[in-house]
């Protein structure tokens, strides 16, 4: 089953009125975290907003790093507020390429939603191809889905530490984070040992749409995802970490997300950092 969907597929399942396709919202940024204005002042008609700091996310901790993921019963709470019912398809939209979106699909995945799709795009394409908005708040009548976590990989910090010695970690971050150049708002500047730099931005042409799938798997062979060792994806805070899990979906490569990402490695003094360009 394909994670994509375009705004034109997006158009005639919505006018289709024997479909049950939820439309998600995810406007988030590191600038700009609450996404409510942006999601009022114009979404996909139907869409429901979904606020990533509370909703995809659980509480931060230096232990656990920003955004931990949440656990079963406060997403499926969350499930129920966005009107999802057993069954349904979910589609999940953003204004940043998905990078922020991407956090959503990936949580529904590993929460045993079958049908997931990211708008290839985003709210973009949507207006590109004619899409009309809305600016009034939707709220859905609740629904009845339950979170199963378990559908998606994942690994810890140890894992991720001990990976590069038989796979691929990929850094989701900006190159200049990575390399220890900048460090905006985490503890400490670099990146996990062994880990490749993967900006998830790379993975994206300049309307903001995902490359196609064999552009996506040269991207990753250069960085040494041949299909055969285990490959995992973190970045700040495990949310552009997810787009890359989704990219190299596309890529036909499976991956595991780090969740806590840099935010917690990086809390915890006693994990080494590395700076630069690693060799090779």
């Amino acid at each position: 089953m394909s994670i994509l969907i375009t705004a034109e597929e997006l158009a005639e399942r919505l006018a289709a009125e024997a479909s049950r396709t939820v439309v998600l919202d995810v406007r988030w940024s590191l600038a700009a975290p609450d996404g409510r204005p942006a999601y009022l002042a114009g979404h996909v008609p139907g869409a429901v907003y979904v606020d990533l700091e509370t909703e995809l996310t659980a509480p931060p901790s230096a232990a656990e790093g920003r955004h931990p993921l949440p656990d079963e019963a406060a997403f499926t709470r969350a499930m129920r507020r966005w009107g999802i019912r057993e069954g349904d398809a979910v589609v999940v939209m953003d204004a940043l390429g998905n990078q922020s979106a991407a956090r959503a699909w990936w949580l529904l995945r590993h929460a045993g939603v079958a049908d997931v799709r990211l708008l290839d795009g985003g709210l973009a394409a949507w207006r590109a191809a004619g899409g009309a908005l809305d600016t009034d708040e939707v709220v859905p009548a609740p629904g009845d889905a339950t979170a199963r976590f378990g559908a998606m990989p994942v690994i810890d910090a140890d894992a991720a530490a001990a990976l590069p010695e038989h796979g691929v970690l990929l850094d989701a971050r900006a190159g200049e984070r990575y390399r220890g150049e900048v460090e905006p708002i985490d503890p400490a500047a670099g990146h996990i040992p062994g880990a490749r730099s993967a900006p998830s931005a790379g993975s994206l042409d300049a309307d903001g749409r995902f490359l196609p799938p064999e552009a996506l798997r040269e991207r990753f062979a250069a960085l040494g995802v041949d299909g055969e060792q285990p490959v995992a994806v973190y970045c700040g805070s495990g949310v552009t970490a997810s787009h890359g899990v989704a990219a190299l979906a596309l890529a036909g490569v499976a991956a595991a997300l780090y969740p806590g990402s840099w935010s917690q490695w990086s809390n915890d003094h006693a994990r080494p950092v590395a700076t630069g360009e690693e060799p090779g």
